[in-house]
């Protein structure tokens, strides 16, 4: 049994109770105030899932670094002993989820077909398309005039129009993919992710099946899949639409919260806020500080393939770990002040894109569509502001994404 004896979280005692888990925010950009005993107690400790069942939670951040790269910890939700947070999540464990749901070496062999559509050349040519697409969403909220939902007007059309043009998915079709991409990550049921999964599936499956049929390929990452991955049985058509729906779904889900809650956190923040504008050679440093500051994805899910010692205890095989995103990004040991933000802290180390194998293969492009939204947007709108008190405006539940479902603004 291999240990990892150089990680020694403070020894201070677990809660007396475990934590339940997930728990909804009280504000949308800090962790749920019952997370609070985790973030007082050691790196590693024990907490409930919604069935009973106890699991590890990691929140100290270099302990969650070393297990994130540790291959004795598995990603394959299909598992019998994976933890599921939800029970809508436990309905749907036995479906495929590419790359993130699977573990090496099928992972990396679905990685390293994805990467050469997402590095930082590839992000870095595609920033003028990410401008146009921006700027002409910034003129249609405008030209439309005051108060507009910055949610549906903007954070939300703004990745899915990139991830379509990247991908090759017909933008005309977005009210379709965007519905069922809800109910997928949060519809109340697990028939009902269920069923936006097939809805999607069939969906993506007609696209590939169109695609197959064109003497001239384009240029698009999913016509690379079909054309030569698929053609060359590098992939079946199942993995083909398996790795479509991920990039899709996640391409534009987490982006599309980073902006609305990006704008509402900097809203709250305007001193924050006023040094931005003044020196807009700080966003780059400003989307990392927000990534580790909000921590949307707020739960990476393993289990134990084997026994693992670490920060004096022991996981044991079969046993869950959910990594607390929120909390390892607030870890005081590694950041001070932690509630605050800070343009000038060193934050790129965070959590907030994953770390290990599963790494977010998307951040790159995620960082580009962060600094030109949030860049234009205050340049265009420098009086933006909230059209609703903060305290009435609904955000995401914690069993998914977090994020605001929807921004009202003036300007």
């Amino acid at each position: 049994m291999n240990e990892l004896t150089d990680l020694t979280e403070p020894t201070t005692p677990a809660p007396a109770d475990p934590v339940a888990w997930p728990q909804d925010r009280t504000c949308p950009y800090h962790p749920p105030t019952g997370y609070d005993p985790l973030r007082d107690g050691p790196g590693l400790s024990r907490i409930t899932l919604f069935d009973g069942r106890p699991v590890w939670a990691v929140t100290g951040h270099g302990t969650a670094r070393a297990l994130l790269a540790d291959p004795r910890l598995s990603s394959d939700r299909r598992r019998d002993d994976f933890p599921m947070p939800t029970a809508r999540a436990a309905g749907v464990r036995d479906r495929r989820v590419a790359l993130l749901g699977l573990d090496d070496p099928e992972h990396q062999t679905q990685r390293r077909m994805m990467i050469p559509a997402f590095t930082v050349k590839r992000a870095s040519l595609l920033r003028p398309s990410i401008q146009r697409i921006v700027d002409e969403l910034l003129d249609a909220m405008t030209a439309q005039g005051p108060p507009a939902d910055l949610v549906s007007a903007f954070a939300l059309p703004v990745p899915s129009m990139v991830i379509c043009d990247l991908l090759g998915v017909p933008y005309a079709d977005h009210e379709f993919f965007e519905a069922q991409s809800r109910r997928l990550l949060r519809g109340p049921t697990a028939a009902d992710s269920l069923e936006a999964r097939a809805q999607l599936e069939g969906y993506l499956g007609d696209l590939v099946d169109s695609k197959q049929r064109d003497a001239v390929p384009g240029d698009a990452v999913l016509d690379e899949l079909v054309h030569q991955r698929l053609r060359d049985g590098e992939l079946s058509r199942s993995e083909v639409l398996s790795l479509a729906m991920i990039l899709l779904v996640a391409g534009h889900e987490t982006t599309a919260n980073m902006i609305s809650l990006g704008t509402f956190t900097l809203l709250q923040n305007p001193e924050r806020l006023a040094e931005l504008r003044a020196d807009p050679a700080l966003m780059p440093a400003a989307v990392e500080e927000l990534m580790r500051m909000l921590s949307i994805a707020d739960g990476l899910l393993r289990v134990a393939l084997e026994d693992i010692e670490v920060a004096g205890e022991t996981i044991r095989e079969g046993d869950g770990v959910v990594f607390a995103t929120s909390v390892i990004n607030r870890d005081e040991s590694v950041y001070e002040d932690p509630d605050a933000l800070d343009w000038n802290r060193p934050a790129r180390h965070h959590v907030g894109f994953g770390f290990g194998i599963h790494q977010c293969l998307g951040q790159n492009l995620a960082r580009a569509e962060l600094e030109i939204a949030l860049t234009t947007l205050w340049e265009r709108l420098p009086d933006l502001r909230l059209a609703a008190p903060p305290e009435k405006i609904p955000f995401k539940p914690g069993d998914t994404i977090q994020g605001m479902l929807e921004l009202p603004v003036t300007w």
